[in-house]
């Protein structure tokens, strides 16, 4: 076959049957190069990571998860190196094909695996989230995609970036096969309850470009009126740009901690946007992970505070649609960070967030993140299919 999309691995496009049967028969799955896939090679996004790397002997617990209640896996796709990275764009492997966008970049680091499920290679896909990796990507390409509660799925024969933001993710084209996908790794009914309370994050809104927070209206206006109440709230009273700052520290100083192993030993080769990240995270001192750990703290209190029990929050889930292609990289440095705020929370909480997509800009896809509180990932699921049922 060939791979129309550049969404699969050198190698990457091969089939392991279901080794059971259940919600998911008939359905096929592609998995990020960061899950191992028995008979394999992880690579995760970088050719001297997978040049030393030894084939894998069982599959991730995702994996087989899935396999087990009857989907197929039908690849493993490309990932932004080491998964370090937002836009999508590997310089080793080149850029996956966002069929919603050609011109546009996919988003990453899941940028495969959006790519495939986007452009109908796959049913749906397993991706990572640690900074934005699933949610990001499920914006750029116009897919369901869920960022689950931390901690929440076993991460066994998931290659690691950050462990205390890492999370495993799934994105699908419709909402219907994500709720299965849902239920099936959540190990939990999708059922829609009614929503009690709606939170509209105003600075969220505000921190996009106008014309996405324009554009995510219409899908608002669904969620609010399946809602009881509808209230407008500051989601981030330090400012969005400060969670993102906490966010990135933390995690650059993991992903360091996580690699410096490995790059002391061989030196290996890295794009100039990782080498630099991991350079940074090398770098950052005792007193601003302090201060990053006292932020946690602050925005952990805060989504406890907001997001009760039978209370949703909405918010873009990317400040704009996806950047074209190729930009040079003293452009990207500043869209990096604008993606990045908006989405620290993530990590930093780790509370479930989905995206809804159905939303464009200039014809390029726009999602609004549903977030909840730590736990309620089937109930964002399942307001989810519910939205989709009023379009």
């Amino acid at each position: 076959m060939t791979d129309r999309l550049n969404a699969f691995v050198e190698g990457g496009e091969f089939r392991v049957d279901p080794i059971g049967a259940g919600k998911l028969d008939e359905l096929e799955f592609v998995a990020k190069d960061l899950f191992d896939v028995a008979g394999h090679v992880t690579g995760g996004g970088n050719p001297d990571w997978m040049a030393q790397n030894e084939m894998a002997t069982r599959h991730a617990w995702a994996v087989e998860k899935l396999l087990s209640a009857g989907a197929a896996l039908v690849g493993k796709t490309i990932t932004d190196e080491v998964s370090l990275g937002i836009l999508g764009e590997n310089a080793f492997y080149g850029t996956p094909v966002n069929s919603a966008a050609p011109d546009r970049v996919p988003g990453g680091s899941s940028s495969g695996t959006a790519a495939a499920v986007a452009g109908g290679a796959a049913d749906f896909g397993i991706g990572t989230d640690t900074g934005g990796s699933v949610r990001v990507p499920s914006s750029f390409c116009g897919l369901y995609g869920i960022r689950p509660t931390h901690g929440r799925l076993k991460l066994d024969g998931m290659m690691p970036q950050a462990p205390s933001s890492d999370t495993t993710g799934w994105f699908a084209r419709d909402a219907d096969t994500f709720a299965k996908i849902s239920s099936v790794l959540l190990e939990e009914k999708i059922e829609f309850k009614g929503l009690s309370r709606l939170i509209i994050a105003t600075d969220a809104m505000g921190f996009a470009d106008p014309g996405t927070a324009q554009a995510l209206q219409t899908v608002i206006e669904l969620v609010h009126s399946l809602a009881e109440e509808t209230f407008e709230e500051i989601m981030a009273p330090p400012g969005i740009s400060v969670w993102g700052r906490a966010q990135r520290t933390l995690q650059m100083a993991e992903a360091w901690n996580t690699f410096k192993p490995w790059i002391d030993e061989t030196n290996p080769r890295f794009a100039f946007n990782v080498a630099r990240g991991l350079l940074l995270g090398s770098m950052i001192s005792d007193a601003d992970l302090q201060w990053a750990s006292l932020m946690r703290r602050e925005v952990r209190a805060r989504l406890s505070y907001l997001l009760t029990p039978g209370t949703v929050m909405v918010l873009p889930t990317t400040p704009f649609p996806a950047p074209m292609k190729g930009l040079p990289i003293s452009q990207q440095n500043g869209i990096r960070e604008i993606i990045l705020s908006l989405c620290g929370h993530g990590g930093l909480a780790g509370f479930p967030q989905v995206n809804v997509p159905g939303a464009s800009v200039d014809g390029a896809p726009v999602g609004l993140s549903l977030m909840a509180a730590r736990g309620e990932d089937a109930s964002l699921v399942a307001l989810a299919e519910k939205i989709a049922e009023k379009k």
